[in-house]
């Protein structure tokens, strides 16, 4: 078992090197979903099935989604019909297939009995994690919040168009 979770650990690490690495925001999207989905692969190994369908639902689900229609509504017109065109073609696609296969046969071999369960799993709910963020990790949830709040004023900032100059002080 800590193989397994070695080994999705280093397929997030790889993963994640290559969404850093990647020059197109698709080729990005893909190995960052390949990154979630082997971190939720690493929660479920260490005992946190609630974690890990989290992890699958919420990041590599609904922000994932989020972002390739941000990514496709930002049509930059022919050079990004060229840049469609080319990660479209199968090449593209090698590298989080293989790295997504390790995480498929991990899970397989993990759900299918083969191994032996390295601590005893113990049903852990919603209830639980609620307390636990809420109780003792309470500043950490509202430092996240905080960091998730600059993150969308800078966004906006970013993203507002520019006035010519309207009476500069």
């Amino acid at each position: 078992m800590n193989t397994l979770f070695y080994l999705a650990a280093a397929v997030a690490i790889l993963a994640t090197l290559l969404v850093i690495t990647r020059a197109h925001a698709v080729h990005a999207l893909l190995y960052l979903i390949v990154s979630l989905l082997a971190a939720a692969l690493a929660f479920f190994l260490l005992g946190a099935p609630f974690a890990a369908a989290l992890e699958v639902i919420v990041y590599a689900g609904a922000i994932m989604v989020l972002f390739v229609f941000v990514v496709m509504m930002l049509n930059l017109g022919t050079h990004s019909v060229r840049g469609e065109r080319q990660w479209l073609r199968p090449a593209a696609w090698v590298g989080p297939g293989l790295l997504a296969a390790v995480l498929l046969a991990e899970l397989v071999y993990v759900l299918g009995g083969w191994s032996a369960p390295a601590t005893t799993p113990a049903a852990i709910g919603p209830r639980e994690v609620g307390l636990a963020l809420f109780g003792p990790y309470v500043l950490a949830v509202e430092l996240a919040s905080v960091m998730l709040l600059a993150g969308l004023v800078g966004a906006y900032h970013l993203a507002r168009p520019q006035k010519e100059a309207e009476g500069e002080a």
